[in-house]
């Protein structure tokens, strides 16, 4: 198992949790050089990589910030896992039944009516935490999808997902929220080994060896609404993602 975390301590970390041979290495996905240099890492290892579970992410940011030129939630949610997904697909691939899983949320909803906005990726027209946050949660779904498409020629898999809604760190500038039990008044919050049950299971359940291209809640398919399928947008993001990266893309 290889654990990325932003620092070597926190890698090493998450590695001595978990029995069996472990590899700590650091992603920081605001900095392109870090995600290059990790993939390097791992294809040095000359194995296939059977999972690639991309769930790193920053929510609800206060003030517009940024990172390689876009806004920082869309660059940390969506560019910084697709540009380490392009550097270590051939690894996936390589593998009896690779799978990608990448962690999206129902949170896409919040994303503009239009779905992702072009012509406004670094916020600077306008900027709204929430909607960028959404933005970059739509982003993650659609990325998915045009990668499920270009997978089609191998035995590997795309699938996307919503975790739940989870007490961690990331849901920090959420406002206060209570769980009352079946009342049916809130959302009821997840246990964060309940909130990390639909990735394991995209990643491990046999049944799932063909299934590809979907969003998963729950451990079940659901269907978001048009904007998470829209394939032209997914056509076009993936395009947008290569230019944003095309001086740290892989050979």
């Amino acid at each position: 198992m290889i654990g990325a975390a932003r620092t070597t301590e926190k890698a090493e970390e998450a590695c001595e949790s978990v029995s069996g041979n472990t590899t700590p290495i650091v992603v920081e996905l605001t900095d392109f050089e870090t995600i290059v240099a990790a993939a390097d890492t791992v294809r040095s290892m000359d194995a296939p990589l059977d999972r690639l579970i991309l769930n790193a992410g920053i929510m609800a940011l206060q003030q517009l910030e940024h990172a390689n030129g876009v806004e920082k939630q869309f660059a940390v949610n969506h560019l910084g896992h697709f540009l380490l997904t392009e550097h270590l697909i051939s690894t996936v691939r390589r593998a009896r039944q690779g799978r990608v899983v990448v962690v999206s949320s129902g949170a896409y909803r919040w994303a503009p009516p239009e779905g992702i906005q072009f012509d406004n990726l670094d916020g600077v027209q306008s900027y709204v935490p929430f909607t960028a946050y959404g933005q970059s949660k739509l982003a993650n779904a659609l990325f998915s999808r045009e990668l499920a498409r270009r997978l089609a020629d191998s035995q590997a898999t795309s699938n996307s997902l919503h975790p739940g809604v989870i007490p961690t760190n990331l849901s920090r500038h959420l406002p206060p929220r209570e769980d009352d039990g079946d009342s049916g008044s809130s959302m009821r919050l997840k246990t964060i080994p309940q909130g990390t049950a639909t990735q394991c299971y995209l990643a491990t359940a046999a049944e799932l060896a063909e299934v590809t291209g979907y969003y998963f809640a729950d451990c079940a398919v659901a269907y978001p609404d048009e904007r998470m399928q829209d394939d032209e947008a997914a056509a076009r993001l993936w395009a947008v993602s290569e230019e944003l990266t095309r001086d740290y893309r892989y050979a």
